[in-house]
């Protein structure tokens, strides 16, 4: 009898730690998305960035198909949008955030941007990867 409490004491604990980590990962992803959606509607491309893995693996997938290489995306960011009016006023909203491990998730939501001459939007989704203690962003499809 003890041992089975014992048991069913660890397995309720463990299980209660499980969803403290993926709540906390959660947190951490879309503190990191805040603060993108901040840097960007400061005009700051660079430090909209940080939120990408910064490697040449990152992929990202947008409408001229996809892109290899942190800086590859850097540039591509900084040619589509040179100026604060081009780059408008960002929002995300989050439609499903997966936590599938400790090391990865995959977010799927929404982005707008609002600008003097026009409204854009669409979906995206992110694959996220824990890269030395900091949640980044390893594959980005944004349509």
């Amino acid at each position: 009898m003890k041992r089975s409490i014992i048991i069913a004491l660890f397995l309720v604990s463990f299980s209660v730690q499980a969803q403290l980590s993926k709540t906390l990962a959660e947190e951490q992803i879309k503190l990191v998305m805040k603060f993108q959606e901040s840097n960007w509607n400061r005009g700051n491309i660079p430090a909209y960035m940080k939120g990408y893995w910064n490697s040449d693996s990152l992929l990202f997938i947008g409408s001229k198909g996809p892109t290899y290489g942190y800086s590859k995306t850097l540039t591509n960011y900084l040619k589509g949008y040179p100026t604060p009016e081009k780059m408008g006023q960002l929002t995300f909203e989050f439609v499903k955030i997966e936590i599938l491990s400790d090391t990865q998730a995959f977010v799927v939501g929404k982005w707008h941007l609002k600008r003097k001459e026009d409204d854009l939007g669409g979906h995206f989704t992110l694959l996220w990867k824990k890269i030395d203690g900091e949640w980044k962003i390893v594959v980005d499809h944004s349509s």
